[in-house]
């Protein structure tokens, strides 16, 4: 321990708490894929996200084609996880945990929905209050070679009603309970503690833009 009470530690991994996000993109032959992802953050109206780079999900987006970011409330923890050991592709890539297995209908083994998109070609999931439209932009590998990182344009927002502020563009983050992962745990978020200085509304009430992300 140094002098000033702090530990140091080699964590095998970093995932210190970002949200998880379900990336739906399309399959060569058409077909649906649904991925969990848990390294993702957003500026502007670009998202960035981070994963391996030998399953499905980076064929599809190597493609360069379109993408659905859908964000899952807490409360869809359970189903999540069901996909955390599948894949889309066949054979299984090596690299993959032990126990991962090919899995086509991922919508299916996780019993979520496919809904339509307006603008892109992959599903949205009915399930997630949060799901934004986006093509791709750059895909590029990582320093070590083992996973990739998107950066893709958000081109349409769709949010369930209920974490709406009505009448308003805004996102409710007292109605909005997004699923965090941290050091390989879900939570959800815990109370309010306070709001940014860049808040559109006073108060307990502090409503993120949906057409951005509070920098």
């Amino acid at each position: 321990m140094t002098s000033d009470g702090h530990l140091r530690i080699e964590p095998r991994i970093l995932y210190f708490g970002t949200p998880v996000a379900l990336l739906s993109t399309l399959n060569g032959d058409g077909t649906p894929n649904l991925a969990p992802v848990s390294s993702v953050w957003a500026l502007g109206m670009t998202v960035v996200l981070g994963l391996g780079a030998t399953g499905q999900t980076a064929r599809n987006l190597g493609e360069g084609a379109g993408l659905v970011v859908n964000l899952p409330s807490a409360d869809l923890w359970e189903r999540v996880e069901r996909l955390a050991p599948l894949t889309g592709r066949y054979p299984v890539p090596e690299g993959k945990p032990p126990g991962c297995r090919f899995e086509a209908d991922k919508f299916g083994a996780a019993g979520l929905t496919a809904q339509e998109s307006e603008l892109v070609g992959p599903p949205r999931v009915v399930e997630c209050p949060l799901q934004l439209e986006a093509v791709v932009r750059e895909v590029r590998p990582d320093g070590s070679g083992a996973h990739v990182v998107v950066e893709a344009e958000v081109v349409r927002v769709h949010a369930r009603e209920d974490v709406v502020v009505p009448g308003t563009d805004h996102v409710d983050p007292e109605r909005w309970r997004p699923l965090v992962y941290s050091f390989r745990h879900y939570f959800g978020l815990g109370a309010e503690v306070g709001h940014s200085h860049r808040s559109e509304t006073a108060g307990g009430r502090s409503p993120v833009p949906v057409r951005g992300v509070a920098s």
